[in-house]
């Protein structure tokens, strides 16, 4: 069994964006070979169904997302530089002089940067400007369209992924890298498939890793359409709010725990499993916080609103979502991890029905 600072570190080294997630299916393929039957459909959502599960008890739809913000290539540029789209929401000042990696037509990686202009020749203009993706190109390096073309092989349709390496800093226990939205949810339901490996439950569980979250929650959608499931608990990288925020507002802080999320613009948490969650973190003293979000959105929205089942999202905290470089907490992983597999453990369809009960 791998450990959890290892499976972080495979996962957020991994490149996936959306659209572009099959090195990240491959990754939980070979991490839960052997625990359940895998199924992966057309757009690269990967579903284990525990092989411990009977079919005759409720279905929990657990759901990560493999997909992280990344770019996409439009055209290639005379100059030989590659005009891009965003996949997911950035801030475009974020964007400017990020270290990236092109995968081209031939599935190898080639380094590149999103270039920017030497202050030494930018008018006062230009220098105070908000940067706007349109003008941003990426350099690999070549001098002309025809050298990205022939002899990059770079082209339409590749995708750009950020380029960072995992860190640990094992004396505080602090997480480093890319792509934690959502890689720590995924490698933290990994590790919860592993550890309950053998465990019969009253539950049956499929574990969904869904592509194209950061494009509008479409892999989640797609599997919650397959699986019909009776509850769902996702596990999603959530922005921390710690760095900015004064105390009294702050609700997603780094090493406070999961943050089990109320309300955000998409999602409003079932109440009645929301009050079950926070009172069994209580009773097993893992800290958590709550949160109600003004903007946002994640998986339990799809997941929930398709069918109206019971839904929580448990979110690990990740400071600098959205951006090419994420600090975490491997206490918030393992917090996260134990509670959503005391939940499982304590699941069953009277306390399912409670969840829908007037």
């Amino acid at each position: 069994m791998t450990s959890d600072v290892e499976l972080v570190q495979k996962f957020s080294d991994v490149y996936g964006v959306s659209g572009f997630e099959q090195d990240v299916v491959r990754l939980f393929k070979d991490e839960t070979a052997g625990l359940g039957e895998l199924t992966i459909d057309g757009m690269f959502n990967a579903v284990l169904a525990r092989k411990e599960n009977t079919g005759k008890q409720p279905l929990v739809q657990l759901d990560a997302h493999s997909d992280a913000v990344g770019l996409l290539t439009q055209a290639v540029r005379p100059n030989g530089m590659l005009k891009f789209v965003p996949l997911g929401g950035w801030v475009p000042s974020n964007i400017p002089a990020m270290k990236v990696v092109v995968r081209n037509k031939d599935g190898e990686y080639i380094p590149g940067v999103v270039a920017t202009k030497p202050p030494h020749f930018m008018t006062a203009e230009e220098r105070n400007a908000v940067p706007k993706i349109p003008n941003m190109s990426v350099d690999v390096g070549s001098s002309s369209r025809e050298e990205t073309i022939n002899d990059f092989h770079i082209d339409t349709g590749c995708p750009i992924f950020p380029a960072a390496k995992f860190e640990y800093n094992e004396k505080k226990g602090l997480l480093f890298g890319k792509d934690f939205d959502d890689r720590l949810g995924a490698a933290a339901m990994t590790d919860i498939l592993q550890q309950m490996s053998g465990k019969q439950l009253k539950v049956d569980v499929a574990a969904g890793l869904s592509a194209q979250e950061e494009v509008g929650m479409r892999g989640a959608l797609a599997l919650a359409r397959k699986l019909n499931p009776d509850l769902a608990i996702v596990l999603e990288g959530v922005p921390a709010d710690d760095t900015f925020e004064p105390d009294w507002l702050s609700q997603t802080r780094m090493g406070g725990g999961p943050m089990l999320r109320d309300y955000d613009t998409t999602f409003i948490a079932n109440p009645n499993f929301q009050t079950y969650i926070t009172s069994l973190a209580d009773e097993l003293g893992i800290p958590y916080t709550r949160a109600v979000r003004t903007g946002g959105g994640q998986d339990g929205a799809a997941i929930g609103n398709w069918k109206g089942v019971p839904t929580v999202v448990v979110g690990i905290p990740v400071r600098y979502e959205h951006s090419a470089y994420n600090w975490g907490s491997i206490t918030d992983v393992r917090a996260a991890v134990n509670l959503t597999m005391a939940l499982l453990e304590r699941l069953d369809m009277d306390v399912i029905k409670r969840f829908t009960a007037l």
